[in-house]
């Protein structure tokens, strides 16, 4: 296998048009090119600026989990600090964590920043909704938020014993909106609410309407913590 190792958006975008396999840690396909067989041409944009950017509302898609700091929202350094053991989080990215993973531990904290990400193909950079990120998996350049006024996160193993821990998320963002975010087993869901937290049990009967009786309470908790901050 040849790894490329660009170090401009430019450079990135030929390997592409190459063909090149994206690849960050390799956490997720290291198994299955050992099983499959690994590609002729893979691509890393870990030397390409705007994809190992941390801080001021950016972090790149190529920063490992274990260098996410205090220069993003606290909310998202949790999540990344959740993932995995310490040796996983010296290897996985944060673009192979939302947009490669099947978990996505990420993602909630992303959510509830009302996080946009900037995705990229042969053809340019795009800005897309995280939504569009979960449904196609593309390159993650980068994750892009405005500052929010508190947050709050936690994860928890499942009750049932089951092998995926449920997260809840929820921040507050300048404009007086709180947005919650939820991951049970592989499914996440969000909305939001006012500044006071007062709609979130409306949002049990609405986009949080699938979310368990026992995640409810922690929900009901996180909401809290924002709002008293």
């Amino acid at each position: 296998m040849q790894l490329r190792l660009p170090t401009s958006v430019s450079e990135a975008r030929e390997c592409l048009a190459e063909g090149a396999i994206p690849v960050g840690g390799a956490t997720l396909v290291w198994a299955a090119w050992l099983r499959d067989g690994f590609p002729a041409l893979a691509v890393s944009l870990r030397k390409v600026p705007e994809a190992t950017a941390v801080g001021d509302g950016v972090l790149g898609g190529a920063v490992l989990l274990g260098q996410v700091d205090d220069r993003v929202p606290e909310v998202l350094r949790l999540a990344a600090k959740g993932v995995g053991t310490g040796a996983v989080r010296r290897a996985a990215t944060v673009g192979g964590n939302i947009a490669g993973s099947s978990l996505r531990d990420l993602l909630p904290a992303a959510m509830v920043l009302d996080a946009r990400a900037d995705v990229l193909t042969a053809d340019g950079v795009d800005e897309v909704e995280l939504a569009e990120v979960v449904a196609k998996s593309p390159l993650l350049l980068a994750l892009r938020w405005r500052e929010p006024v508190a947050g709050a996160y936690a994860k928890v193993p499942d009750p049932a014993g089951g092998e995926v821990p449920s997260i809840v998320a929820a921040a507050l963002d300048t404009e007086g909106v709180l947005r919650v975010a939820v991951r049970e087993g592989y499914a996440v869901s969000g909305g939001s609410v006012g500044a006071d937290g007062d709609g979130v049990e409306e949002l049990f009967t609405g986009e949080l309407s699938g979310v368990s009786e026992g995640l409810r309470e922690l929900v009901r908790e996180q909401v809290a913590r924002v709002t008293e901050m």
